[in-house]
């Protein structure tokens, strides 16, 4: 699995967990427990998405930067697996 493939799949289970517990959540909504589990993986994702983004490009459409080109099919696909060479 290359660097790219590993940490696109970090962040998938970071969002995942957090997405989960966000629902947990909206019928637990006094469970300290998960709401500091719910933040914590809400924190890593964010974090994981920057390091994604400042390596390998926006992650969607709407993260794309710059005025001046839509810098969001500059870079392969995120789904794109295997055809970036780290």
């Amino acid at each position: 699995m290359s660097q790219r493939d590993a940490l696109l799949k970090k962040l998938s289970v970071a969002c995942f967990a957090a997405w989960e517990l966000q629902i947990y959540l909206d019928t637990h909504p006094n469970d300290t427990r998960a709401q500091t589990r719910y933040n914590q993986y809400k924190a890593t994702a964010k974090q994981l998405t920057e390091e994604y983004e400042d390596k390998y490009g926006p992650l969607t459409a709407g993260d794309s930067y710059g005025d001046s080109s839509w810098q969001w099919i500059n870079s392969p696909w995120p789904w794109e697996c295997g055809e970036v060479n780290d």
